[in-house]
């Protein structure tokens, strides 16, 4: 049997190693320290954000733009609904009122036109609007940003970007997670890159930041002793994974350009047959290609082909079950018009590491050709 081959394992880029090492030579084993410092300053330089704060996790940074944004119990939040339970706990962790969006079919993110017929719907009948959008860039593309933006600047909804899977991906050339007032990125073990776990919250707003941070670190005053005038959190990043996070860096332009080729080449393979579709890519975006995700033919079950590939040693999962079909969210409200429902019964993610050879994707290629004839 071949090798394993994984959806979207980590793929060191040579420095790593030499930056925990640098760690380990200072003795700063815990959170804080120059590899973190160095981290932060990537983050910005890459993205154009003006300020940059490294956490343990994509969620964590989530959680604290909620609080810095004078989240409290209570208040509605709206959010995509097909995405990852990270991004949507943090509405829960606040005791807020999660209401999700569904998506649109140009792009499979947020649909921009459910979200301003709501918004505009509750303006005229004088209901009260939501206090935030956490909007997701799904499988690394882009969302219809710039009208969301405005959309949410017309009706006063703080812009919250959950740019975890689109690190690298561009709007007009701008990068995604930079648009709305907070935007997220997370470096889990399966990301584009990764720091085996982790997060970065970035604003070009310095205050939002500074608050963000105090809260990251048990929001301690600046005493001698202990002195704690609102509860905080243990969120800040370790020395030792921003070490990890600072090699990964060097060599993100690599991960995308073969990530996209990874995608082209898939799509060279399977694109004629049938009933396939693939994630499209919005006008003048360009996304990270994270994970290549396509639909399947209507007859043919996801669930039957990441089988049959498991079966050969090769990971595959399904689209992201969409939120307002959670047991967990049994009860929630949305603007609900069945496209994610239809993504996730259709729709199958491929492996998509940038490690992988040309060879393996033709082999998945293969598979799925062969249990669809």
């Amino acid at each position: 049997m071949n090798p394993r081959i994984f959806l979207s394992p980590p793929h060191m880029g040579g420095n790593e190693q030499a930056y925990i090492n640098e760690a380990f030579a200072s003795n700063y084993i815990a959170p804080l320290g120059h590899n973190v410092d160095l981290f932060e300053q990537q983050i910005k330089e890459y993205t154009g954000a003006k300020y940059a704060l490294a956490l343990t996790s994509g969620t964590a940074a989530i959680h604290l733009a909620l609080r810095v944004l004078g989240i409290k119990d209570g208040d509605e939040i709206m959010a995509s609904t097909f995405t990852f339970i990270g991004s949507v706990a943090p509405i829960l962790y606040e005791r807020c009122i999660p209401f999700f969006i569904d998506s649109d079919t140009a792009s499979w993110n947020l649909d921009p036109d459910l979200l301003e017929e709501e918004l505009a719907k509750r303006s005229s009948k004088g209901i009260k609007q939501p206090k935030a959008l956490i909007l997701t860039h799904l499988y690394g593309q882009s969302a219809h940003i710039l009208r969301i933006k405005n959309i949410c600047q017309e009706y006063g909804v703080h812009l919250i970007e959950d740019a975890a899977e689109s690190l690298g991906a561009t709007m007009d050339g701008q990068h995604t997670g930079t648009f709305g007032e907070m935007g997220v990125y997370s470096f889990n073990g399966n990301k584009i890159i990764t720091t085996s776990g982790g997060g970065v919250l970035v604003s070009n707003n310095a205050k939002l930041i500074e608050h963000a941070r105090h809260l990251s670190t048990q929001a301690r005053e600046a005493t001698s002793h202990y002195e704690h005038t609102e509860y905080g959190y243990n969120y800040r990043m370790s020395n030792i994974i921003a070490g990890i996070g600072r090699g990964q860096m060097e060599v993100i332009s690599e991960r995308i350009k073969r990530r996209r080729e990874i995608f082209d080449l898939y799509r060279a393979e399977l694109d004629n047959i049938e009933g396939i579709t693939f994630m499209p890519e919005l006008e003048t975006s360009h996304g990270n290609r994270w994970l290549t995700t396509l639909l399947l033919p209507e007859k043919v079950s996801p669930e039957s082909i990441r089988t049959y590939l498991e079966k050969h040693n090769i990971e595959a999962r399904p689209l992201w079950k969409p939120m307002h079909a959670q047991p967990l969210f049994k009860d929630s409200n949305g603007c609900i018009n069945g496209v994610s429902d239809t993504l996730f019964a259709q729709g199958i993610c491929l492996p998509s590491g940038s490690s992988m050879s040309n060879s393996e994707v033709k082999l998945v290629s293969s598979l799925i050709k062969d249990k669809l004839s």
